[in-house]
């Protein structure tokens, strides 16, 4: 059983590559989560996690992510990836992440209102939201990629 991870931060990132997987490793690369082992969770931030924006994650590390990514092979396409983290005053916070064939403002504004809706549902008060988006104009294969990566 993994720890209670302590702390988190938010990213987003673009990449180009010469296929799929390559253009998602470099967008991975550019979101300083490229070097590890992706574990995707869903959508729990942990009671006391810090928000650490410079968190330095050591290479090859199993790492807890929870992210949206899209990938697209037609030029000139727009592609966005987004991420929201929902905190309360005291607890646990909720994730939410979002990726499509869209603005970043429209996938930022999609991933606010599900963290809004999240807290609601839970029938609890939202304190604070973090977010990080990225936008992408495919050039031949792009990836659009927003996490938040927790650590220990």
């Amino acid at each position: 059983m993994l720890p209670l991870p302590k702390k988190y931060f938010v990213t987003a990132a673009a990449s180009e590559g010469e296929t799929r997987l390559t253009a998602f490793d470099g967008a991975l690369l550019k979101a300083r989560v490229g070097n590890t082992n992706l574990l995707r969770v869903s959508s729990i931030l942990p009671p006391g996690c810090e928000y650490d924006p410079d968190l330095i994650i050591p290479p090859g590390s199993l790492l807890p992510v929870a992210y949206g990514s899209i990938t697209s092979a037609e030029p000139g396409e727009v592609i966005s990836a987004a991420v929201a983290v929902g905190i309360q005053a005291e607890g646990f916070g909720v994730i939410m992440e979002y990726s499509g064939r869209c603005s970043k403002a429209i996938a930022e504004a999609e991933v606010t209102r599900m963290v809004e809706e999240a807290f609601r549902i839970r029938g609890l008060e939202l304190a604070e939201v973090k977010t990080a988006s990225v936008e992408h104009t495919v050039e031949k294969i792009g990836c659009a990629f927003a996490a938040v990566p927790l650590w220990y």
